[in-house]
């Protein structure tokens, strides 16, 4: 699967910014950026302060600026990177200046005055793009479904002091950019769902001659399409060129492409969460990368591969304590692993965690081979385990077959007893399950949430099969044109998993949209929640958790069926022909 993406600023010393020669007009200190390139009428520049369609071009740089131009060569028969660096003359009145070689934040010397430069300013963004999944709409249950966007917390923890790095989580609150200072560099980044916005916010800042740093799952695999829309593509593992960025960013010097490759876990900082202290229920960590079960979905492998690699016990005791809040994610996609190996470390974390006195209640991904160690789920439960998402995926064996999900087809494996082991060491389960398999065919609806109700879960997860690109089952499904929506960059924004987007075997787009009604009208009917949460009450399973969480699900259902009413359903059914 796509794992499922107020700061604190820093005083500075210096001059109004409508005071600094060196000011461009939005807040951007760092040199403006123009992507130059060839077409068939010739050569075409574009610059980021202009548009397409005869926008007006920027206004000149203010007198006494001298200017030089630098050439960064991109890929071959690519683009390249042209550089203008603003090189004010001497001012006593501004506190920093652009030095003869483009470099940011030194002091001016030249004046007999020594001030120190404002910190640059660094804005990392996570986009908006699911409006089931937006704190802005006011919605008390949708805190329980948004978590922290871990990796630019991460990011944070890398940048140097000099930076003033403010995070902008948008699934949380759409600030009026306008109204913010003016960043010197943007970094953004995306799920295959956020891309159209996070394309939306890199005109925006370009625009405004803000230099725009993307990464991430999606612009990972869609290298060509996100670099036509900013100026530099970080692939892979961020934290292993990050430090590389910002100097170049500094210098005016950014590279068209940082292809970042699998960094240590030894290496991974503990992430800045003093930059977002309110506004979500969970806090989130990660204790490993990577999964060895490569499902043909899951775009998981493909950007953090299949090695299983973990992270220092210490530093994950370490970081969780720097959390604030009481409820955690911990986001890794399988936390105890496949191996006995994998399992012997989760028991080690379980064991420090408890001497720690954590004082948390967190929740977690796993396989079901979670239950088959009762050592390991006393341990879990004693650290503070409160649920766990588990992946059934299909409530058939050709379904779990052809998804590839091994440790679901075991032989003699009881998925209710598996549920009731964790169950009795109190922890809350919930069941996630994928419609629109090849082997699915009408009728899937009642199957899949009769299934979940069987095994006994808490909450119940039906995701669209999706071809997320870079997985095995997008080029299989390009391959054999089964991709519907595919009207790119645009239709990014229906990849939530929660819309149907590609053309399945069995099922129209109407047929599959009536299945997911049917499943989701019979599980989440009031009766089966009211005992849902009777029983976890008598249990004492983290009733008020059940409650909220059933309930959210309840009522957004009403929110899903309101978008597809409101999706042009006319397309929707020309898209089977």
């Amino acid at each position: 699967m796509e794992t499922r993406r107020g700061a604190v600023c820093h005083e500075a010393e210096s001059v109004p910014q409508s005071q600094s020669p060196a000011y461009d007009g939005h807040g951007s200190l760092l040199p403006r950026v123009r992507r130059t390139g060839q077409c068939q009428h010739g050569r075409q520049e574009l610059h980021a302060g202009s548009t397409r369609g005869g926008s007006p071009q920027p206004k000149p740089i203010l007198r006494g600026l001298r200017r030089a131009t630098a050439q960064v060569a991109g890929p071959a028969g690519g683009s390249k990177i042209r550089v203008e660096h603003p090189w004010h003359a001497h001012n006593p009145r501004t506190a920093r200046t652009a030095d003869m070689r483009g470099n940011l934040g030194r002091p001016n010397l030249r004046s007999g005055q020594c001030k120190r430069p404002r910190s640059v300013r660094l804005y990392l963004i996570n986009p908006n793009n699911n409006p089931l999944v937006s704190l802005a709409r006011k919605n008390r249950w949708t805190k329980y479904r948004v978590w922290k966007p871990l990796g630019l917390l991460v990011l944070a923890g890398l940048t140097p002091p000099e930076w003033e790095v403010r995070i902008i989580d948008e699934n949380l609150d759409v600030p009026d950019y306008e109204a913010l200072p003016g960043p010197d560099l943007v970094g953004i980044t995306a799920f295959t769902s956020q891309a159209p916005r996070a394309y939306e916010l890199a005109r925006e800042f370009r625009g405004r001659g803000v230099p725009v740093v993307m990464g991430g799952i999606h612009a990972t695999v869609c290298l060509e399409e996100a670099m036509e829309r900013v100026d530099s593509v970080v692939t892979g593992e961020a934290e292993s060129v990050w430090a590389h960025v910002l100097e170049d960013a500094r210098r005016g010097l950014l590279e068209p492409v940082y292809a970042g490759e699998f960094v240590s876990m030894e290496d991974v900082p503990p992430a800045r969460n003093d930059l977002l202290t309110s506004g979500y229920a969970f806090g989130s960590i990660q204790t490993t990368r990577g999964c060895p079960l490569d499902c043909s979905f899951c775009s998981v492998s493909a950007f953090n591969g299949k090695r299983y690699r973990q992270r220092p016990v210490e530093k994950v005791v370490e970081e969780f304590r720097t959390i604030r809040e009481r409820l955690v994610l911990i986001v890794d996609d399988n936390l105890i692993g496949t191996s006995p190996g994998h399992i012997a470390r989760a028991k080690g974390l379980f064991r420090a965690m408890i001497h720690a006195n954590l004082r948390k209640k967190w929740i977690c991904q796993a396989t079901i081979n979670m239950a088959d160690d009762d050592e390991l789920l006393t341990l879990a439960a004693n650290a503070g385990c409160k649920g766990v998402f588990v992946g059934f995926e299909s409530p058939t064996e050709e379904g779990l077959a052809e998804v590839g999900k091994k440790f679901n087809l075991l032989k003699g494996r009881d998925f209710r007893a598996s549920v009731a082991r964790l169950q009795r060491h109190n922890i809350f389960v919930a069941g996630s399950f994928i419609m629109g398999l090849d082997t699915d065919e009408r009728g899937i609806g009642k199957r899949i949430a009769d299934a979940a109700e069987r095994y006994g879960v808490d909450l119940l997860n039906v995701l669209f099969l999706t071809p997320l690109p870079g997985t095995r089952l997008w080029h299989e499904m390009k391959s054999q044109g089964r991709i519907a929506a595919d009207s790119f960059p645009e239709d990014w924004r229906c990849f939530t998993l929660t819309f149907p987007v590609a053309r399945h075997k069995h099922l129209s787009w109407a047929d599959i949209l009536q299945e997911m009604h049917a499943c989701d009208r019979r599980f989440y009917c009031l009766p089966r929640i009211l005992h849902r949460i009777w029983t976890s009450l008598r249990q004492r399973r983290w009733p008020l958790f059940t409650a909220v969480s059933n309930l959210s699900f309840r009522h957004n259902l009403r929110t899903i069926r309101d978008l597809y009413t409101k999706a042009d359903v006319a397309r929707g059914h020309a898209l089977d022909a």
